[in-house]
């Protein structure tokens, strides 16, 4: 069974209860949103819900992380492909390290997953692994926030790929706020990648 189109990602996801609708209406109209939508460079989807339903439980940023007091709703992701990403999200309060304040293990998990799914793209099999990751915290991150990821590719060569970025909170426009965290990464394609069984395509 072939996984879901991107456009087809976008109506996969239903909301439960009044407030993951809330919070999947802002996101998806947010003015950031809607820029983006209307630029015809980025295509727009929900990444993790092209992973199969069945092996979503197994997958600790498509299954573990997600759901009420977590990731509320799925990321919505911009792809620019072979160049950036910017993916909206809601990050809610049962992830916190200190009161109030999301765990920094949280955030260094989204910038793997943001900067990841940027630089499979580049890569001549569309599969890697995290050789090299810095995070650097700027300011603490509250829980109970809309974040912004945006991830650029700075260089690819042969089966290594290159990619900075960061996480703010998620501005009143188009323009987003508070940096939070910034870091760059290096992800590496096994030399056995076209034996290697794909759960999510890029």
């Amino acid at each position: 069974m072939s996984p879901p189109t991107d456009k087809e990602t976008l109506s996969l996801y239903q909301p439960k209860d009044d407030f993951a609708s809330n919070i999947n209406s802002h996101i998806v109209n947010h003015p950031l949103a809607q820029s983006l939508r209307a630029n015809p460079a980025y295509k727009e989807l929900r990444p993790h819900l092209r992973i199969p339903e069945s092996q979503r439980k197994h997958s600790l940023t498509a299954g573990t992380l997600t759901g009420p007091g977590r990731v509320t709703v799925p990321p919505l992701a911009f792809v620019e492909e072979g160049k950036q990403v910017v993916s909206i999200s809601y990050l809610s309060t049962d992830m916190c390290g200190h009161v109030g304040m999301v765990h920094g293990g949280m955030l260094a998990t989204i910038m793997d997953e943001g900067m990841g799914y940027c630089g499979l793209s580049a890569l001549p099999n569309k599969i890697g692994v995290t050789a090299n990751l810095t995070v650097n915290y700027r300011a603490p991150t509250p829980a109970g926030s809309f974040v912004v990821l945006r991830a650029e590719i700075v260089k690819a060569e042969g089966r290594k790929v290159w990619v900075k970025g960061r996480i703010e909170l998620l501005g009143d426009g188009i323009e987003s706020g508070r940096l939070l965290v910034e870091g760059d990464s290096l992800f590496v394609e096994p030399k056995y990648a076209k034996a290697m069984p794909r759960l999510l395509t890029v």
